[in-house]
């Protein structure tokens, strides 16, 4: 099949690209379109024009700020994959990125852009819900953030209003110095969407006892989910005090069925995954050094 047909515009400046949005309610912004351009070609989307911002400065680029780390929507996943501020203090990301499609998808495809898709099995929205990330917008109002728990709300469903876009990510830096990930997924093959994926992030003490937590669930529910299992903090994440703290946080989870996998086996496989993640995430950060600071 091929695309109906769509106006094409590449706005000079952000402001002029969020004037757009807002004056066409049909219209929609194109970066990497590793989601759209096969949206478009199956016709499942059918924008009267595509916003062009790839090329917008402003959306551009990763940096340091205070306790945070900020990634332009624009930024290439590839980019990000390989940027040594992402390895150095976003590590979950790091990890989960090589998990993101295809080599030449990750190429193309942006961060702000499997953001704003909001595929509840996509790998980067997991991260920036377990890692509790905020979302900026950019609007004719002006700038706009708001957390990322707050921003999906359902399959391809966010909280964007019209005449907004995805302008950056800010990933919190945590200040511990023995910090590990942990991140397993099941799908079909290799690079294909996820049935069911999970990630952790965990500080740990000298003496190995845990300080801080993060765990999230993708692929089961209608959106990317942290999971609540503050009652890890001060264990030493041994494998009976975790599949307690799972198995809770994972009882009210209502999982989806789809011809991929029915919901009794998502609820199964997410709480082997979360618990594997966990003790991944641990055994990481145990081998790091226990003196000194951040």
């Amino acid at each position: 099949m091929k695309p109906a047909p769509f106006d094409y515009v590449r706005p000079a400046s952000l402001a002029e690209a969020c004037e757009l949005l807002a004056g066409d309610e049909d219209a929609r912004p194109i970066a990497g379109g590793q989601t759209l351009v096969p949206m478009l070609a199956m016709r499942l989307a059918r924008p009267a024009r595509l916003i062009d911002i790839l090329r917008l400065p402003e959306l551009a680029g990763i940096r340091e700020a205070k306790d945070a780390v900020i990634v332009g929507a624009t930024t290439r996943q590839a980019q990000a994959e390989r940027d040594p501020v992402i390895r150095a203090s976003v590590p979950l990301l790091a990890r989960v990125l090589p998990w993101v499609g295809h080599p030449p998808t990750r190429n193309r495809g942006t961060i702000g852009g499997s953001i704003a898709n909001a595929d509840p099995a996509a790998e980067i929205p997991l991260v920036a819900v377990t890692l509790g990330a905020d979302i900026m917008l950019a609007g004719t109002a002006g700038p706009t953030s708001m957390p990322a728990d707050d921003f999906f709300i359902g399959p391809m469903v966010t909280a964007i209003g019209q005449g907004e876009c995805v302008r950056a990510i800010r990933f919190p830096v945590w200040p511990h110095r023995r910090i590990g990930t942990g991140f397993f997924e099941i799908s079909a093959r290799r690079s294909d969407f996820a049935f069911v994926a999970a990630a952790a992030q965990v500080a740990l003490d000298e003496e190995g006892h845990c300080l801080g937590i993060a765990l999230g669930l993708g692929g089961v529910a209608d959106r990317p989910l942290r999971l609540d299992v503050a009652s890890l903090v001060g264990t030493r994440l041994d494998a009976a005090s975790a599949a307690d703290a799972v198995n809770a946080a994972c009882a009210d989870i209502d999982a989806m069925s789809d011809l991929h996998a029915s919901a009794a086996y998502r609820r199964r496989v997410a709480g082997v995954l979360c618990i594997r993640a966990l003790q991944q995430a641990r055994d990481n950060a145990a081998a790091k050094p226990a003196k000194g600071a951040r």
